[in-house]
């Protein structure tokens, strides 16, 4: 049992049999903005492409999107159960990014233009824009199937007296927090003036 268990958390994409797929003829995805899997939210857009976009990718274990944030927008505390995620920064910003480890410390930045970083596989991490222009960045992720798990969404999703006990909460505090909460998808967000102003704060501590 154990075994079994074991290689299911050390599964990755199977490693590829052949150069390319039989019949494929283009290799370039013309502008990502327009022909990716688009999504526009309060913070921004993203744009993705995966094997169902662009089956040149098939067997090569990758996805890849592009971002256009918003001052003050941010890409919701989420994780990639199947991929470790590297980010470069192209311009605009800056961003404040970080993950938290399986020990609980946080590794938080601010990336500037051509600034590279990485989160691992399954851990928690998140996107802010900080700055006063809008953020172009890319993400790489090494899986054509990452996943993706909304920190707040998921965890909004347990029963509310277990979910009361994870918060030192009241009941009456979590319903509200249930309430209240943002719908569960992959949208870029935009919090209130009130918890974000473009410029301000360019810090790892807030």
């Amino acid at each position: 049992m154990s075994m079994s268990c074991m290689q299911i958390a050390l599964a990755a994409d199977p490693d590829p049999l052949v150069d390319i797929p039989a019949g494929l003829t283009s290799f370039t995805l013309r502008d990502i903005f327009t022909n990716g899997d688009v999504s526009v939210g309060p913070g921004g857009t993203r744009a993705t492409v995966n094997v169902n976009i662009f089956p040149a990718m098939e067997s090569q274990s990758l996805t890849y999107t592009q971002f256009r944030m918003k001052p003050c927008g941010v890409n919701l505390p989420h994780t990639h159960p199947r991929a470790s995620e590297m980010l470069t920064l192209v311009s605009g910003g800056p961003l404040q990014v970080g993950f938290v480890d399986t020990e609980g410390e946080r590794h938080i930045d601010i990336l500037y233009p051509g600034d590279v970083t990485i989160f691992p596989r399954g851990l928690l991490h998140f996107e802010l824009n900080v700055g006063k222009i809008t953020a172009l960045y890319i993400s790489a992720l090494n899986s054509q199937n990452p996943g993706v798990l909304t920190a707040a969404g998921a965890l909004l999703n347990i029963p509310t007296r277990a979910l009361a006990t994870s918060l030192n909460s009241t009941i009456q505090e979590v319903q509200e927090l249930e309430q209240n909460m943002l719908v569960y998808g992959s949208n870029l967000e935009m919090p209130p003036p009130s918890v974000c102003t473009p410029g301000q704060d360019i810090t790892t501590d807030f």
